[in-house]
């Protein structure tokens, strides 16, 4: 399905919950994190993913809500997600602020960091019926995932 131009404010949502925690982060980086040598092609599905992430968020009206049925569960598991997200930013902002602080899982899902937002983002897809947001949260969580995968073995390995 195409899905419905006009605007979201679920999408506004998500996109506030996502970017505040990553504008705090931004000013007090992890000890010894660098962006160095990031794989291209990791680098470039995850930076291809958020800019169509955010523009599927803000342009597709099918995200926000129309009423109760069985299909806002998924609305539902999207939020679910999404505060999950929220509150790996407060442990993560409570801690020591180390590589494996940031690279660590929540509550059973590993590398929540990245992998919840990504979560989030392709439950909303399949809330919307939006199947461009369904693919941008593929692009995205290939990427963000991956580099962080990539930083996680490192931080593993010992570097």
């Amino acid at each position: 399905m195409p899905g419905n131009f006009g605007f979201s404010y679920m999408g506004l949502l998500f996109l506030l919950m996502l970017f505040i925690p990553n504008i705090i982060w931004a000013k007090g980086k992890p000890q010894g994190f660098t962006s160095e040598n990031e794989n291209k092609i990791l680098l470039f599905l995850e930076r291809a993913g958020e800019v169509l992430t955010c523009c599927c968020l803000l342009v597709f009206s099918d995200f926000n809500i129309h009423g109760w049925s069985l299909w806002s569960l998924w609305l539902m598991a999207a939020f679910v997600f999404i505060i999950l997200y929220e509150a790996w930013w407060v442990r993560y902002f409570r801690s020591e602020r180390k590589r494996t602080d940031f690279y660590s899982g929540f509550l059973g899902i590993p590398l929540a960091g990245a992998t919840l937002p990504v979560m989030a983002f392709f439950m909303l897809g399949i809330y919307g019926k939006v199947v461009w947001m369904l693919i941008a949260a593929l692009i995205f969580g290939i990427g963000h995932i991956g580099i962080h995968m990539r930083h996680k073995k490192s931080i593993d390995m010992g570097n």
